[in-house]
């Protein structure tokens, strides 16, 4: 017998763990938003989630690239202490190709709600690796950290991904040429057994060219398709390869189209979807509906498109029933990408009044991201909170609504948002706040209990190049170390609170408590890295490109697929 439920009723048994949705987009500019004073790009959806939620001015990322400011987001904790660190250039995960990935030791906020009963799905970008010793073991996919289902990119965004007019072309000589080879090692196969039972005269030479010819060609084919596009620029639903390459600028709405249908099985909760979009970053792939609509070129376009998406989630969220028992979370991985640039087009965010941008880890445009939360009839709608807050904070207040607890055999460096989010107190439970670039501090946040500034100290910032410009236009993000950054003894103070963008440093003359403060944040540091235990750091030791672990939807090196589309070049 069939029952019919009402919309709400499987939610009402669930009234003490709600669903969670988060939604984090990709180089997102704060000054982006309308929620945020930016009056020329249209973000409608974003900014109507704003007024129904509690909007966090003063949030910060814990680090101001991609690798590890989400594996900071995921585990609650700094990426120094996961080792998603590096104490060379490359400062996120560089291809699928490496067996750089989040260490199986960390906890994420998804194993815990699992354990709560939650049905957990991240559908978008991941780029906390993939495999370990072999392209098939998937040592580093979302399954192996507490989430259930898996729809998106395991990689990011690189210029490669789009646009890439070829690829229709390719995928159809592709599968022609892999017909061919399987015609091959048929008759391979079917001449070998031949001659071993003494049914043909063939000598062995012929048998052995036919061999190398598969080798041959195969080769061949590997060293034509020597682009990251072919080995990067993946789509991957639970385990296989779904597209190889991706058709980018499709990809964002068969994302949500798959969020909404997580949503739709899971209605009865609880459940956590973590949609991680491919927006705003570059090469910025955008629908033919959205090119022109902005007043931003492409860049413009693409966050109009964001918005468009971000919508079609929080309406279906409505529809299905479930707004007033929904959490739903709203951030950027960290700043605007300043030295994006196309000629003299911007391709990259804008990060309103902070200085710098991502890839800065001390200016406050490179970590200073949007916040938004909603929980009707649970959180104030309309409330903004100045306070300081952290992408580190979700782990521990998931924890917090979910049931469950934070692990106690490890340093959990967020906090829990729900008491400050619902009024009961009034200041921010981050006394320090640390900011490293790679492996190095470069500067440190600290807000006194006993008064209303927040100070930031600098200890390294980095040179602008070309002289006079605003970010790193010439090295396309600002190193952490070396001869391209400067090392300040004593540091660059700040007041956050008066000088927002960190545009005249405080000295002894102009400060009264100059002494004292970095005398106080100097011991913090002192402290900190007493509590930093040594381990490998994934993104310099493991952080290289092997062969054998480049992915592949067919027998390799042929591996050309797109099974939403129809057509394979292997098969897949």
């Amino acid at each position: 017998m069939c029952v019919l439920l009402n919309p709400c009723q499987s939610q009402e048994e669930h009234d003490d763990k709600p669903n969670v949705v988060l939604i984090m987009v990709d180089d997102l500019g704060i000054g982006d938003l309308g929620c945020f004073g930016n009056d020329t790009i249209r973000t409608p959806n974003i900014d109507h989630l704003a007024r129904e939620g509690v909007k966090l001015n003063h949030h910060i990322s814990a680090a101001s690239m991609c690798t590890p400011s989400r594996a900071a987001f995921l585990t609650g904790r700094y990426p120094i202490r996961s080792g998603m660190v590096s104490d060379t250039d490359n400062r996120v995960i560089i291809t699928l190709g490496a067996p750089a990935g989040l260490p199986h030791n960390e906890t994420t906020f998804a194993a815990l709600l699992k354990k709560q009963g939650y049905s957990t799905a991240v559908i978008g970008k991941w780029h906390q690796g993939l495999h370990c010793q072999s392209r098939h073991d998937h040592c580093h996919h979302p399954s192996q950290y507490g989430f259930d289902y898996f729809y998106g990119m395991p990689f990011t965004l690189i210029d490669p991904c789009w646009p890439d007019p070829s690829r229709d072309t390719e995928l159809a000589i592709g599968s022609k040429v892999w017909f061919c080879v399987q015609l091959v090692a048929i008759a391979v196969l079917t001449l070998t057994l031949a001659k071993l039972c003494h049914l043909i005269s063939l000598p062995w030479s012929l048998i052995l060219f036919m061999i190398l010819f598969i080798f041959l060609l195969g080769y061949f084919w590997f060293s034509s398709y020597t682009s990251a596009l072919y080995w990067d620029c993946l789509l991957m639903r639970e385990h296989d390869i779904t597209e190889q390459p991706m058709k980018a600028e499709r990809a964002g709405s068969i994302m949500v189209k798959e969020a909404i249908s997580f949503m739709e099985r899971h209605r009865e909760g609880p459940f956590l979807l973590v949609f991680s979009f491919l927006h705003v970053h570059v090469p910025l792939p955008t629908t033919t509906e959205f090119i022109g609509t902005s007043k931003h070129g492409l860049y413009g376009d693409n966050v109009q498109e964001m918005d468009s998406m971000v919508g079609k989630i929080l309406d279906a969220i409505d529809d299905f029933g479930l707004k007033n028992h929904t959490l739903v979370y709203f951030t950027s991985d960290h700043g605007g990408h300043l030295e994006a640039r196309v000629g003299h087009s911007q391709h990259g965010g804008w990060n309103g009044i902070y200085k710098g941008g991502k890839g800065m880890a001390g200016w406050e445009g490179g970590i200073r991201v949007p916040g938004l939360v909603r929980w009707p009839g649970r959180l104030p709608a309309g409330k903004v909170i100045e306070e300081p807050t952290s992408l580190m904070d979700v782990f521990p207040t998931l924890a917090a609504v979910s049931g469950s607890t934070v692990p106690q055999d490890r340093v959990i460096d967020g906090r829990n948002l729900m008491p400050l989010l619902q009024g009961e107190v009034q200041r921010s439970e981050h006394k320090f706040l640390f900011h490293y670039c790679g492996a190095f501090l470069h500067a440190v946040r600290w807000h006194p209990k006993d008064s209303e500034a927040v100070w930031k100290v600098h200890y390294v910032t980095p040179v602008f190049q070309p002289p006079g410009a605003h970010a790193c236009y010439e090295t396309i993000f600002c190193p952490c170390s070396g001869n391209l950054v400067t090392y300040h003894d004593p540091p660059l103070l700040f007041d956050i609170t008066r000088d927002p963008s960190e545009s005249t440093p405080l000295t002894r003359d102009t400060e009264p408590s100059f002494d004292v403060v970095i005398q106080t944040v100097a011991n913090a540091v002192k402290e900190h890295k007493r509590s930093i235990i040594p381990v490998q750091q994934q993104l310099s030791t493991l952080n290289y490109d092997n062969l054998w672990l480049k992915p592949c939807c067919g027998v390799f090196p042929f591996c050309l697929c797109d099974t939403e589309g129809g057509t394979s070049a292997a098969g897949a």
